[in-house]
């Protein structure tokens, strides 16, 4: 009965008109070609685009038994370079990122993501350019091998459904994700007993902008999933007030919750959070006395990891396909309310809009 209800809840989010397509979202769908190898076996993992620091962390973390944060259970062992030449943050770092999983790591770089597939059992997408994620994604999914695409999940609110409904009909799952989700500073306040009901949240951090994006698609986007890790998907409009050094976003949940994310540009750019419960208001990165501000844990990476191989394995995505879709929504809508000054937006506009 809950997988049932889980299913007729993706189509109902997506637009599924098959439970079986919603199935094959979450991994449902047996035999296909590419399923991970049985448990005991290392699987072997594929990176696409070379043009961030995610790539060199990722590869250590997992290629690496002698970090503290070493991630067991899976190896990279070849790349796609990728890159996108009219972003400075990936012209300017590809080679040096390319260098060193090479060089360093032993990670064997290929031609094309078709010949990627055929050497891999799962794929981790990290181009740092949203725009090229459809691209990229569509022969990955088409090789119906399982993809972990980092944050976003796409350049657009259409780019995204597209992704989701390449996903339907290669029944091939995905995920996608901030690893600010995974901090475990974040779960263990959401988890904690003295909260009590979660009746509203605000998060905080960096938001420099990109133009070639909507603006929290770039950095915006982990306070976002910090504010969705704590409140869940529910939001139906969304008011952003823009300033130089910073921008608020206030979202009103169906259910009458309220949720802030603010932005940061000017002045100490940390990442925190308030949980408002129905028991207590707990914080997380607050300073602590003397002005001392506690930063929140470097091990999100290795945390978020641990989750992707576990969806490697099982075909569940830890962060449902239709949460995702929303929070490209919620962003989308952003940069829509600040073009109007402010103006609240329904998140229905973005979603209907793109139909």
């Amino acid at each position: 009965m809950v997988g049932r209800t889980r299913h007729a809840r993706l189509d109902r989010a997506l637009g599924f008109g098959a439970p079986l397509l919603a199935a094959a979202l979450l991994g449902a769908a047996p035999g296909r070609a590419g399923d991970p190898p049985a448990e005991g076996r290392l699987l072997r993992l594929g990176l696409v685009g070379l043009d961030t620091s995610h790539v060199v962390q990722f590869t250590q973390i997992l290629n690496d038994p002698k970090r503290p944060d070493h991630v067991p259970g899976a190896r990279v062992v070849a790349a796609f370079k990728g890159g996108s030449p009219d972003v400075a943050a990936s012209a300017t770092r590809i080679e040096r990122f390319t260098a060193e999983v090479t060089t360093k790591w032993g990670v064997e770089l290929v031609d094309t993501i078709e010949e990627l597939c055929t050497r891999v059992d799962a794929v981790i997408l990290t181009s740092v350019d949203g725009r090229k994620h459809l691209e990229q994604a569509r022969p990955v999914l088409a090789a119906h091998r399982r993809v972990f695409i980092d944050k976003p999940l796409a350049g657009s609110f259409r780019e995204a459904q597209e992704i989701v409904r390449l996903s339907r009909e290669t029944a091939t799952p995905f995920f996608s994700c901030s690893s600010e989700r995974f901090l475990p500073e974040l779960q263990a306040l959401k988890a904690s007993p003295e909260l009590g009901a979660i009746v509203g949240a605000s998060t905080h951090g960096p938001c420099p902008i990109e133009t070639y994006v909507p603006d929290l698609f770039w950095y915006g986007i982990h306070a976002v999933e910090m504010l969705y890790a704590l409140m869940g998907p529910g939001c139906e409009t969304v008011t952003r007030v823009h300033a130089p050094g910073a921008d608020v976003v206030v979202g009103r949940w169906k259910d009458g919750r309220i949720g802030v994310m603010r932005g940061i540009r000017e002045g100490p750019t940390t990442y925190g959070a308030v949980a408002y419960g129905s028991k207590a208001i707990l914080s997380l990165g607050a300073p602590r006395p003397g002005g001392v501000r506690e930063p929140p844990s470097a091990s999100s990476y290795s945390e978020m990891l641990k989750a992707v191989l576990e969806f490697f394995r099982t075909g569940l995505p830890p962060v449902a396909p239709e949460e995702t879709l929303e929070i490209m929504a919620f962003m989308q809508a952003a940069d829509l309310s600040k073009s109007r000054q402010g103006a609240p937006v329904a998140l229905k506009e973005v979603v209907e809009g793109t139909r």
